[in-house]
């Protein structure tokens, strides 16, 4: 028996991993902030798969709320196996006219956030000797090049893969894997104002759905601190 917990889930790519995932777990904790209907009918649709589905709300900004989400995920299910830090706040805003509040709000919604979740993931899955964190990043976080509309984002998306791979090298021990997955634009998420794409160069939210549920398999036992990059020929 296995569980996963996806972070951000009620909607977009968070509902795309979370349906993805219960192909493969026996049961999917659904997180969600502000929206609880469209989180309850995600539940509904992994049960009408024959897996179990629990809804949980939790501001992750917040190191108590982030711990509770994990504890009360563990008291539901008995375990958590597989969590996905998939909640990531986008902050654009021209570099030049960021406030502290925006440093602070994409920090601890991008990096904090995640950083939280895995801490209080850990202790369980070492008991276990197994575990999968998935953490979603951003396609050009290892670009270190100009971002002057988002800086903050990509700033906190670069922290969160040295992260990723800090707590990789720490944990491969105890039979678990961190990795990353980082989308470009996706389709039906936040396209360019202006500006045209090709059609090949963006991928869904089915692909990137596709990419975690291999890092939270047994098939990708041997791969752990890696960036899987979904974005096509984006930025390439």
């Amino acid at each position: 028996m296995r569980i996963a917990l996806v972070t951000g889930a009620a909607r977009g790519m968070g509902r795309a991993i979370a349906l993805r995932l219960a192909e493969d777990a026996s049961g999917v904790a659904v997180h969600y902030l502000s929206r609880r209907e469209e989180a309850q009918e995600l539940a509904a649709a992994i049960r009408a798969k024959g897996k179990l589905a629990a809804v949980f709300r939790a501001d992750l900004t917040k190191k108590a709320q982030a711990a509770g989400l994990v504890k009360k995920v563990e008291e539901r299910f008995g375990r958590l196996d597989v969590l996905v830090n998939n909640v990531g706040l986008f902050v654009v805003k021209a570099w030049d006219q960021l406030e502290v509040a925006d440093w602070e709000r994409a920090f601890r919604g991008n990096l904090l956030g995640s950083y939280f979740c895995l801490k209080a993931a850990l202790p369980g899955m070492r008991k276990r000797k197994w575990g999968r964190i998935v953490n979603i990043g951003y396609s050009r976080a290892e670009r270190l090049g100009s971002f002057p509309t988002i800086v903050p984002y990509a700033v906190a998306k670069t922290g969160l893969l040295t992260l990723t791979r800090t707590a990789a090298a720490a944990e491969v021990g105890n039979g678990i894997t961190v990795n990353m997955v980082s989308p470009g634009l996706m389709r039906g998420g936040a396209l360019p104002a202006s500006g045209k794409l090709a059609e090949a160069q963006i991928g869904t939210f089915e692909d990137v759905a596709e990419a975690a549920a291999y890092c939270a398999s047994d098939r990708a036992a041997a791969m752990t601190g890696a960036n899987l990059i979904v974005a096509g020929t984006w930025k390439m």
